[in-house]
């Protein structure tokens, strides 16, 4: 069994999935829309373009989203967020940098307890962000 993150992004997963696969090296990045689909009689004109799924790869992971249903709304992430693990302080630094732009900086890049550099953002998409370079554990 695995688990992927399935995050519904209101209308902006295109826009989400494209800056994730810039800025954080998402590779894989699939984008179907209404159009086309079995959906798409369901849905509305406005919505014929919308993403009614999508994946991509970062690293191992496989993440998922949609902009969801027309008509639902969907307030982000409120309870969870995706934890990135990262190998490097410099790679934790760069892919803050990319989520933090034009979002919200709840914790900056700092060393802790338990990890070399950890820090949390929401991005500009809504999505919650804990970033983690742990610590080299003892042998």
């Amino acid at each position: 069994m695995n688990v992927h993150p399935y995050v519904f992004f209101g209308g902006r997963c295109a826009e989400a999935f494209r800056y994730y696969q810039e800025h954080l090296g998402a590779t894989d990045v699939v984008l179907l829309p209404y159009r086309g689909s079995p959906a798409e009689s369901m849905a509305p004109p406005e919505w014929h373009d919308k993403i009614m799924h999508g994946s991509l790869k970062l690293g191992n992971t496989t993440l998922m989203g949609s902009d969801g249903s027309h008509g639902e709304p969907f307030t982000g992430m409120q309870a969870c967020a995706l934890a990135l693990g990262v190998e490097s302080a410099e790679q934790l630094e760069g892919a803050f940098a990319a989520l933090a732009q034009g979002g919200t900086v709840r914790m900056p890049p700092a060393p802790t307890f338990f990890a070399q550099r950890f820090a949390m953002v929401t991005d500009q998409f809504g999505v919650a962000w804990m970033l983690i370079c742990e610590a080299a554990r003892p042998q």
